[in-house]
């Protein structure tokens, strides 16, 4: 993923990693792909993370929180593949099918 890439989808989700310090370059990558749902984006963040998929994010979401969040079926299936965690907590203490749920659209069954 190009860095105008990121920073398009980082803009777009009105999500600022960037002014985050902890966050590596990498780490960046890895959220920006599970958030915008860019499957190939997100393996190659995973190789280049060496398969950390828990590592944690802003807010202490967990890639598979962003991913479920957002509705990205496709990312939510490699990220379990690869290992994520589905009883992994945020810092609000939630796991990622509370995720799946505050981001369904009305009328849609969690």
């Amino acid at each position: 993923m190009e860095e105008d890439d990121v920073d398009a989808i980082i803009e777009e989700n009105g999500v600022d990693y960037e002014s985050d310090s902890e966050l590596s370059s990498n780490l960046r990558d890895f959220a920006a792909a599970a958030q915008s749902g860019d499957v190939v984006a997100l393996r190659t963040a995973i190789d280049n993370l060496n398969g950390r998929v828990d590592e944690p994010l802003e807010d202490n979401d967990s890639a598979l929180h962003l991913a479920c969040l957002y509705g990205h079926l496709p990312s939510v299936q490699l990220l379990l593949e690869r290992g994520a965690n589905m009883e992994i907590k945020d810092e609000d203490e939630a796991i990622p099918l509370h995720d799946a749920c505050a981001g369904a659209s009305p009328g849609e069954r969690c």
